[in-house]
């Protein structure tokens, strides 16, 4: 994972066996990392538990003053959310605690008195102990609601409201819902402030990428028909794919040759190394970045231009992943596949 986060637990995340992100993870984690509310619309099993944990993990880590209410329908959830929470924290002395009903009341006013940094609960039993003058929410600057549509449909949003009305104003909040009805419009204007909207739908691409084939003709090499397509005027920003880490090294320094500022991200390079050719591409001093599948994961890059696959990605999931990469923030991009053994007429 590409994120800027804390070396343990990015080791704890690799040890869950997660080697590259979820695309609401991918999408998520970036702007959660900069401190900007999010709206996320996103099914479970999509990994966005890891899309809100992981970087508010992070945050807390950094400072451990902050504190961290997850507001969720189901008791099922809540207890996933925590299980998740202590493979990601393990051994970081970071301390959690689930309040739900169905379960003692009371040792879990104990935890709270310990003051953990992470309060995971269902929104009736986390108003129980708020009753009992066992929580204090003015103590807590981020607030995550998980399942919003399904609260609303269980009927907790009175409470969900009289509960946020308790935590600070000026707080970071988070959002994910698997549907955007009305209603939830309109939680989102009262309760998050100029949320970044991410919406990750199983095998949709994305709406604001054109797609289209680049023919390379027999007798002519695909090194040629490349050069030709990035002196052509529009590709400002471009970014290439390749399968192997080897060939994507190959090609950067061949863009190199022929006078393009180009350069590379792959797993041979060594993290820092990969961080500063990211910041030249981001930065616009180099133009043109080829990578990996495996090393653009968790890249969020503003106004690529183009995205281009020289080799034809593994899989229809990885395809999706990498012409994600354009099109971003409401920008239009395009999305170019090569495709060899082309007769030319």
């Amino acid at each position: 994972m590409d994120f800027a986060i804390d070396e343990h637990l990015k080791k704890n995340i690799l040890t869950r066996g997660y080697l590259e992100p979820t695309p609401i993870q991918d999408r998520a984690i970036p702007h959660v990392l900069h401190g900007e509310d999010v709206f996320g619309v996103a099914n479970t099993g999509t990994g966005k538990t890891g899309a809100f944990l992981i970087p508010l993990i992070n945050k807390v880590i950094k400072d451990r003053k902050n504190r961290v209410l997850i507001m969720v329908p189901t008791r099922e959830l809540a207890t996933q959310i925590e299980d998740e929470f202590w493979s990601f924290a393990k051994h970081l002395r970071i301390g959690a605690v689930t309040c739900v009903g169905g379960a003692n009341i009371g040792p879990q006013i104990a935890t709270l008195r310990r003051h953990p940094n992470f309060v995971i609960g269902t929104p009736g039993r986390l108003k129980d102990i708020m009753e009992r003058r066992a929580l204090n929410l003015s103590t807590f600057s981020t607030v995550v609601l998980d399942e919003a549509d399904r609260m609303l449909d269980m009927g907790f949003i009175a409470d969900m409201r009289f509960i946020l009305s308790l935590v600070p104003r000026e707080r970071h909040t988070l959002f994910f819902s698997a549907t955007l009805s009305r209603e939830i419009e309109k939680l989102i204007g009262e309760f998050l402030k100029d949320p970044v909207r991410i919406s990750v739908k199983t095998r949709d691409t994305a709406a604001g990428v054109e797609q289209d084939i680049v023919r390379v003709p027999v007798g002519k090499t695909k090194i040629d028909v490349l050069r030709d397509l990035l002196i052509s005027p529009g590709f400002g920003k471009v970014l290439i794919f390749g399968r192997t880490k080897h060939g994507v090294e190959k090609l950067a320094k061949e863009l190199v040759h022929l006078g393009f500022k180009a350069t590379s991200i792959h797993g041979n390079k060594t993290q820092s190394n990969r961080q500063r050719s990211l910041d030249a591409f981001k930065q616009d001093k180099i133009q043109i970045l080829v990578a990996t599948d495996v090393a653009a994961r968790g890249l969020d890059i503003p106004k690529v231009s183009h995205v281009i696959n020289y080799d034809i990605p593994n899989t229809y999931d990885d395809y999706v992943h990498r012409i994600g990469r354009t099109g971003r923030a409401g920008e239009k991009g395009q999305a170019l596949t090569f495709v060899e053994g082309y007769h030319a007429r």
